[in-house]
Parts: C-alpha cells; sequence; structure tokens
C-alpha cells in the first residue's frame, strides 16, 4: 500500500488504485496524510474541505467520508500495513507507517542527498526524487485554504529539488542538461527569479551566452508588466556576472545570500553588477548589443527566498585555473620548442597599453604555433576571456568576409543573433563599445594586410591584439603603434629537438650530427622537420646520415623557392618521390579543391577516379603526412603542402573544380532526396553535368542532415570557387540543394549564402533559379524576423516562376509569401495567395506542394481562432500523405489537429493528437516538432511522461545547435 500526495490524491494497491470518489474526500484523506499520525479536529477538516461558509450538515458530511475510507481501507487490507483510520474524540487520525507516504520517501530522499559528497551521488538522489512527484501535488482533491498553502509549500520545495539537481549538473559539467531542466520549469514558473537566475548561468556555461541574457531581458520585462518590479540581487547578479564573462565568481546565482557582505564574491558581484547598469547602478548601460534600464537602487528582493546551496557547485578555483567561457583559442599546439626569446618579447610587448603585438616571418615558421602557445600559457592576463580568428590572408580558400568574424566575436560576447549591426563600421563599432572594459586577448591569424586588422582591434585599453603574418604590415606598425615580434627559422638545437620529439630522443642522440645536420638541410622550419622526422618514423632501417645526403642533394634547388617556401618544398618533394604514381595524381587534384576537407567520393571526383581508389591513395598520402585523417574517412590538406600539390598539374585545375562542383551536387541532391523525399527545388542538372562515378548512399534523413551540416563549410567554398571560375549554373544548385538543412536551421545565418545563389542566377538571368533561390531566401528572413524583406523578395518570386513556367515553384512561392502577409496582419490577402497555391498545387498533381499549402492554411485559421477550419484542413492534408517519408509534416499537421480540438473543448482528443504529433516527430528526429507538440501538452496536462520527453527533446535540440 501507498499513500501519494505528489499528484493526485491516491492509495495504490496490487490491485490498482482505491476508488475513492469525489474531490472532497480526496480533500479529506489529503488532510489527514499531511499532519499523519497526529489528530486532526473537524474544524480542521471543515476549513480543508470547503472554501466559504460550510453547510450546516458539514460535520456529517465528513463522517460519512470517514466512514467510506474506513471501509476503502480496510477492504485493501490495510490492518496488515499497519494503517488504521481512528476517531480521537472530536478529531480523527490516520495512522500509517510513514514510508507509505510518498511525501516522506521525497523529504528522505533530499536529506540524502544533501549528505553526498559528490554530485553524481547527489544527482541520482534527486532525479528519484523528483521521480515521484506525478503532477502538481494534492491534485483531485478539492483545495480548500489549509489545502493550497500546503499545495504551494510542496510545490516550493519541488522547485527547490529542481534547482538543486540543475547546480549537481553543473558541478558535473553538465551544462546542457541542466538547461534543458530547468527551462521546463522556468516556462511554468516565469516570475521564479531563482530558477530563471540558475537557468542563465547553466545556458552561460553551456556556451550560449546570447541566449542567458535574453532570458534576463524577458524575466525583467514580465516582473515590470505583472508585479511592477525590478529584478532583485539574484537575477541581477547572475546577469552581471555573465556580462563580465567571469565563470569562476559565477557560482551559484544566489550565493550572495549566504555570503558575508564583505567577502570578496560578494564584492565582486556587486561591482559586475554596477558596471552593468544592473541594481545599484542607475542610469543606462550597454548589454547584448543595446540598452537596458537600470533596474532601481537593488532593495527589491524575489517572493521567497532562494534554498541553501549545496557545498559542492561553490568551488572557486583559483584566477591562473579558472576556465574562460569566452574562449576561441584553438588547443595549445603539440610538440611546440624553443622560442623562448620570442615568447619573452610578446609578454614584454602586451605590457603596453592597448598594445597590438605583430609577429612576422615566412611560411611554416611556426607564427600560429608561437602565438597560441603564449596565449595558452597566459590565461590570467585575460579573465574575460580569449577571441581567434584565421583570417585566411595566405589561404587559397580566400579571407572570410569581415562581417562573419566581427559577428561571431559580438556572438562570443553575448550579443543577440538579431542585434548583430550588418554593417562592418556598425559592427566594428559595438565590438570596441563592448570591449571598451573588458581585459581581452584578440588573436588575428594569418592577416594580409593592415586595414583588415585595424578593423577588428578592439576598444579596450586593457586587452591585448595578437596579429600574425608573412608581411611586414608596416602601416599597422605606423597608425597604431603594433610591436612587431620578427619570427626567423628555429635554432639549429631547437630544430633537433622537434626531431626527437617525432623520432625518439635515442634515435637522435646516435647519431647528433646528423640530427644537426637535418635541421639545418629543413632550413630550421617546422612543417619542414615534420616531414622529414615523419619520413624517418616511417622507415626505421634509414639512418639519419642517409636522410641528410638525400637533402643535402636538394640544396641547389632551395634558391629558386619563393621565400616562403624554403625547405618546405624541397621536403615535400623527396616526400613525393617516393609515392606511386596514383598518390602522385591525387595529391595534385587535391590541390584544386576549393574546400578544406575531403572524402573519398570527393577525392575520387577530383581526380577522375572511383572512392575505393581515392581511399587508397589517401591513406599513401596519410602515411607519407601529406594529409592528415581529422576523422574516420575525412582528410584535410595543410595550406602549404595545397600550394605544392598545385604547382604539380596546373592545367588540370578547370577540370578537377568541375568534377568536385559535379559531385558536390550529386551528392546534395542525394542528401536532400533522402531527408526531404518528394520535394524538388533543384531538378534541372547543368547541360555539361558530369556524374560521378560513385555517389554517396545515406541511410535514413539523419545521416544526410548530418553530411549537410558537415559539409556546409566546404559547400559554400565550392560555390564561391565556381562563381569565380564563371560556373555560375553550379554555384546557385550547391547552394540551393541544402534547403533541407536551412529549413530545419532556419536561423542559422543562411541569407549570405543565399545573396551569392542570387548573384549567380540573376548572372545567368534564370528566371527559374532566381524564383526559387528568392523563395528560400525570403523564408530564411522572415524567420530571422526580417519580414519587410521577406516580403519585399516574395512579391517577385512567384511572377518569375509564372515566367519560367515553374508551377510548383510558383505554388511554394506564394505559400512563403501568404505567409509574411499573415505575419504583416494582411491575413485576407493571404488566405487569398494560399488558395492560388493549392489550385496550382492541385493542377500539377503534386501532393507534396499541396501537403504544404494545407499545412500553412491550417495553422492560419488556427492563429486566426478558427479551429474548425483548421482542423478540416489539416484533416484534408494529412488524407494526402500517408507515407513514411512525410513524418515530419504529418507531425505538424497533427499538432495543428490536436490544437484545434482544444480551442473546440475536446480535450480528451486534442491530448491525443498531440501525443501522436509528439511521438511521430520523435520517430523522424524532428526534435523542434516534438518541443512544439509536447509544450502544448504540457500546457493542459500535467502528465510526468509528457515532461520527461519534453525534456529529451529539448536536450537534443540543444545539444545539436
Amino acid at each position: 500500500m501507498e499513500f501519494r500526495l505528489l499528484g493526485t490524491v491516491s492509495v495504490e494497491t496490487f490491485t490498482g488504485p482505491l476508488p475513492l470518489g469525489p474531490a472532497k474526500r480526496r480533500s479529506l484523506l489529503a488532510a489527514l496524510l499531511l499532519s499523519a499520525n497526529t489528530p486532526v479536529s473537524v474544524g480542521r477538516l471543515t476549513d480543508c474541505l470547503w472554501d466559504d461558509e460550510p453547510p450546516s450538515q458539514a460535520r456529517g458530511v465528513i463522517q460519512g467520508h470517514v466512514s467510506r475510507l474506513r471501509a476503502l481501507l480496510a477492504g485493501a487490507d490495510a490492518e496488515a500495513y499497519g494503517v488504521e483510520l481512528a476517531t480521537l474524540g472530536d478529531a480523527y487520525v490516520l495512522r500509517t507507517p510513514e514510508t507509505l507516504l510518498d511525501t516522506q520517501r521525497f523529504e528522505e530522499l533530499l536529506m540524502l542527498a544533501r549528505e553526498q559528497r559528490g554530485p553524481a551521488d547527489a544527482v541520482l538522489m534527486l532525479k528519484e526524487a523528483l521521480s515521484l512527484w506525478q503532477g502538481p501535488a494534492l491534485s483531485g482533491a478539492f483545495a480548500g485554504p489549509p489545502l493550497r498553502v500546503a499545495a504551494h509549500s510542496l510545490e516550493e520545495s519541488r522547485l527547490a529539488t529542481v534547482e538543486h539537481l540543475a547546480r549537481a549538473y553543473e558541478a558535473l559539467g553538465e551544462h546542457h542538461r541542466a538547461a534543458a531542466l530547468l527551462t521546463a520549469e522556468t516556462a511554468a514558473h516565469p516570475l521564479r527569479e531563482s530558477l530563471a537566475a540558475e537557468l542563465m548561468l547553466a545556458l552561460f556555461r553551456a556556451g550560449r551566452q546570447s541566449e542567458a541574457l535574453d532570458r534576463f531581458h524577458r524575466t525583467r520585462r514580465l516582473l515590470a508588466d505583472e508585479l511592477g518590479i525590478d529584478p532583485g540581487h539574484e537575477l541581477a547578479d547572475a546577469y552581471a556576472l555573465i556580462l563580465r564573462g567571469a565563470p569562476g565568481a559565477a557560482v551559484a546565482a544566489g550565493a550572495a545570500a549566504s555570503t558575508p557582505p564583505e567577502a570578496p564574491e560578494a564584492r565582486e558581484a556587486a561591482g559586475a553588477r554596477e558596471a552593468a547598469g544592473a541594481p545599484g547602478a542607475g542610469g543606462l548601460s550597454p548589454a547584448a548589443g543595446g540598452l537596458s534600464p537600470a533596474a532601481g537602487d537593488g532593495s527589491t528582493e524575489t517572493a521567497s527566498p532562494a534554498p541553501p546551496r549545496p557545498p559542492f557547485p561553490a568551488v572557486h578555483p583559483s584566477p591562473a585555473d579558472e576556465p574562460h567561457l569566452v574562449d576561441l583559442l584553438p588547443r595549445a599546439p603539440r610538440g611546440f620548442h624553443g622560442r623562448a626569446a620570442e615568447l619573452a618579447a610578446l609578454s614584454r610587448s602586451a605590457a603596453g597599453e592597448a598594445p597590438v603585438c605583430l609577429v612576422t616571418g615566412p611560411a611554416g615558421v611556426g607564427k600560429t604555433a608561437l602565438a597560441l602557445q603564449w596565449a595558452h600559457r597566459n590565461p590570467a592576463l585575460f579573465p574575460d576571456g580569449r577571441l581567434f580568428a584565421d583570417l585566411r590572408g595566405f589561404s587559397a580558400a580566400g579571407e572570410p568576409a569581415l562581417i562573419d568574424v566581427l559577428r561571431e566575436f559580438l556572438l562570443a560576447l553575448g550579443v543577440s543573433p538579431r542585434c548583430v549591426p550588418e554593417s562592418v563600421p556598425a559592427a566594428a563599432a559595438l565590438f570596441r563599445s563592448l570591449t571598451a572594459r573588458r581585459r581581452l586577448l584578440v588573436v588575428l591569424d594569418n592577416a594580409r594586410d593592415s586595414a583588415t586588422v585595424r578593423t577588428l582591434l578592439p576598444g579596450g585599453a586593457d586587452c591585448v591584439t595578437l596579429v600574425t603574418s608573412r608581411h611586414r604590415l608596416e602601416g599597422l606598425i605606423a597608425s597604431d603603434a603594433a610591436r612587431p615580434v620578427p619570427l626567423d627559422t628555429l635554432e639549429t638545437d631547437d630544430g633537433t629537438a622537434l626531431l626527437a620529439g617525432v623520432l625518439g630522443e635515442e634515435r637522435v642522440l646516435a647519431e647528433p650530427v646528423a640530427a644537426r645536420r637535418l635541421s639545418e638541410l629543413c632550413g630550421g622550419l617546422p612543417l619542414a622537420l615534420r616531414v622529414t622526422a615523419a619520413r624517418l618514423a616511417g622507415r626505421p632501417r634509414w639512418t639519419l646520415a642517409m636522410l641528410a645526403g638525400e637533402l643535402a642533394d636538394e640544396r641547389g634547388r632551395l634558391a629558386y623557392l619563393d621565400v616562403d617556401d624554403t625547405g618546405v618544398a624541397a621536403a615535400l618533394r623527396l616526400t613525393v618521390q617516393h609515392l606511386p604514381p596514383g598518390a602522385v595524381h591525387q595529391l595534385a587534384r587535391l590541390g584544386h579543391h576549393p574546400g578544406g576537407h575531403y572524402d573519398p567520393y570527393a577525392a575520387a571526383a577530383l581526380a577522375g577516379t572511383d572512392p575505393v581508389t581515392a581511399r587508397a591513395a589517401l591513406e599513401q598520402l596519410a602515411a607519407a603526412h601529406l594529409v592528415s585523417e581529422t576523422a574516420p574517412g575525412r582528410w584535410v590538406l595543410h595550406d602549404l603542402v595545397r600550394l605544392y600539390a598545385r604547382s604539380l598539374d596546373p592545367a588540370s585545375a578547370r577540370e578537377a573544380l568541375v568534377g568536385v562542383l559535379d559531385h558536390c551536387i550529386a551528392t546534395a541532391l542525394a542528401a536532400a532526396d533522402t531527408a526531404e523525399p518528394g520535394g524538388e527545388p533543384c531538378f534541372v542538372l547543368p547541360a555539361d553535368y558530369r556524374r560521378p562515378s560513385a555517389v554517396q548512399d545515406f541511410a535514413d534523413r539523419a545521416e544526410a542532415m548530418r553530411w549537410l551540416a558537415t559539409e556546409r563549410e566546404d559547400l559554400a567554398l565550392a560555390a564561391l570557387a565556381a562563381r569565380e571560375a564563371g560556373l555560375e549554373d553550379r554555384a546557385w544548385r550547391i547552394i540551393l540543394l541544402q534547403w533541407p538543412q536551412m529549413v530545419w536551421r532556419s536561423r542559422d545565418s543562411w541569407s549570405p549564402l543565399l545573396e551569392l545563389a542570387l548573384e549567380s542566377a540573376r548572372a545567368e538571368k534564370d528566371a527559374y533559379a532566381e524564383s526559387r533561390v528568392l523563395t528560400l531566401l525570403g523564408w530564411i528572413l522572415t524567420e530571422e524576423g526580417r519580414t519587410a524583406e521577406a516580403a519585399a523578395l516574395l512579391e517577385r518570386s512567384p511572377v518569375l516562376a509564372r515566367e519560367a513556367g515553374d508551377r510548383l515553384g510558383e505554388a511554394t512561392a506564394l505559400v512563403n509569401l501568404a505567409v509574411v502577409q499573415a505575419e504583416l496582419g494582411a491575413l485576407p490577402t493571404a488566405l487569398e495567395n494560399c488558395a492560388r497555391a493549392l489550385a496550382l498545387a492541385r493542377r500539377e498533381g503534386d501532393r507534396h506542394t499541396e501537403m504544404l499549402t494545407l499545412q500553412h492554411l491550417a495553422r492560419m485559421h488556427l492563429t486566426a481562432h478558427r479551429p474548425e477550419e483548421a482542423l478540416a484542413r489539416a484533416r484534408a492534408a494529412l488524407d494526402l500523405g500517408p507515407e513514411h517519408e512525410e513524418a515530419a509534416r504529418r507531425s505538424l499537421l497533427l499538432a495543428v489537429c490536436g490544437e484545434a480540438q482544444l480551442a473546440l473543448g475536446e480535450k480528451e482528443d486534442g491530448v491525443r493528437l498531440l501525443d501522436r504529433a509528439a511521438r511521430e516527430a520523435e520517430r523522424a528526429g524532428y526534435d523542434e516538432g516534438a518541443v512544439r507538440a509536447l509544450e502544448a501538452l504540457l500546457r493542459v496536462s500535467a502528465r510526468q511522461e509528457f515532461r520527461r520527453r519534453h525534456d529529451e527533446a529539448l536536450r537534443r535540440l540543444t545539444e545539436a545547435s
């Protein structure tokens, strides 16, 4: 037997729950259980059963309920469990072992959790405690005033447990799990500041700073609108600490409540609040790209004090050991040797006010390695974080757009994606403003000119900028007092040490003279030394003297190399001479790849072979350390090796490029068809299209979407290379074929890439292509909140589709235009355009487009509070597409049906349909759809299963972003 109060008031037995009957009988049982083993007077029970004036026969009603409860308990053999409902004068007492009460087990588990020394054990106890909850406490009972107070107290205890569990996850470093847990609770309790503060810190530690700041502003506005108050200290402290980017101080947000006023943490948090314009600061302060009003004098307290915090999350690391939450640095270089004088010179250069340190030297000399080594050695100098950008000034892939670099910096500093300015001057100004009072390191790697660097300089006097370049950048020295740290080749001893790090000290010590000779012959360039060492490591019978003799024969050639390539080309040439012809041919073609990574299919397309042959060649190149396998079946070529490879067969450049571009089209077509069967966004192939010898197969939607996500950068580079080579027909297709990923990750900065596709389509004067690109670009802009821009573009798209005779494209364009019009308030026009789209889809006999149109029509009717019409449209769409491949769309349609049924008062049907929608989305891997359906369910149902599934889907969604 088990008594349950944490959810519906019930008595569970081996044969099922006892039929307790009406709500007032459950209220009586709840009142007795809340005071188990203690007499409860009839007067107290009367207060629990009636909210207003009790009836004259109240005592008789209570006696009747007691009598019925006794009979039910006796029928369930309660005596065997030690349970008795007794009468004591003018009171009743329910005698029961406390172990039969879920509330008592809940408290015991909380006590055990508090006694745990480690967070992992505490997590187990807390999760078990929360699993006892089956819904809101005391559900199913009529809650008179005493029971309402008790239910509120139990709910407060549950929320405190949720916060405790979140902090335990944080202590384990599972920040995404903590964020998922807190997100659901914050949605249900939006005015609870302690929850919001915990969620902000969890998001911040998970690397989602912009979301954390957005949560603060939403909560602040809600507090002001609903209660007319400013954020309390707990919420404001979390906000200020996030703005500072001070993870060491960002212990639990409410720790200030139990910290003495003069403690360093309290002073630090107060200072951070003041700097951030939080309570106590007054005036206005920049935050996340905008201005927010100060919250007042800091005297307002939250409605409920934060519960005491467990000891384990509140660890204060020393400044030197603190992690950097705002940290874009790549890992520290491995096998770094020497450079003591240059490291010391960087430290001296960085000691001035707003210094710009400039590391210069030839290619392959180790400029990036030096910069990263110094940056990783001095973390305590930059408590507000470290930023890094590869400017690719000497890369075949081309330089990144300045706005893209600034965007990455601003997002890392917590600016919301929608608040990032679109122009370079405005974004640079915001970057300088946000860094004005911070102590940051900004590493700008591979800069080609001074103008690029100037745009990216931070604004703070305490910031350090570290620039690497093959050029001297004398303009930067003149305008910004950049302090040059020239980097020469490695000294012979350091070069020998590098060889020993690869070959082992014994082998180098056995031939010290030959080792020094190798270091000299490689010109002291780390890349040349590593390639040479790799060749020796793969040939244990070779002596160092033998290889030194070969390198000596190459000395005459080194004089003809460009200074940036001294030593490297000679070492690479010697390596290539030992490769079989097939591997050499593959290396030569790899040099013409516009992207950075290769798989066997791409390599085969470049070389005009098949994937099996290409994989064998790649393995041979990897053994010679000419390519590196970064993941199974995925290789990368160093920039300097790419330069050399390109020189092997320059006449094949265009043939190789066309081959790999057509490979991109073929594979993206296969991925799109697997991810979204039935769609046809780009089915017309170029006239001179060359199908690859083999195209990658995708087992399921998840694999196809993963390929599109992984290859996004290389596909963008391929499209850019196509544009530059005048292959416009390839450029827009490669971009447009990424539409499944764009639709599912619509707010992931796709618009610049689509604008490139639009330029290519217009350059070709292709109305079909322009219409298709405009339709997708308009959708992306709508999702980004740029509705007016979207409307302007989408107005043109149906006209172009009509000119091109693309009826289905016209229908899709009309649907996207209708969505924008509905959002702008022009619902009649939107419905009219949807009707036109529906007629076109039916005329063409395309069920996919017809379903799409009906889906949006249904949602528009639901938004307009016309649930009957929404239900009819959604059902009509469902009748069209029972196929398994429409699972994601079916989930959206089922969700509309469920919400419409709820609006019509049909709760049971509504819950059933929403549950079905969520399950279809879960099976399809459509986590966003699952979250939407489960959120609608949680608004009308407190079932623990729905909450668990919602949290799991939300966790998957956040981990994937």
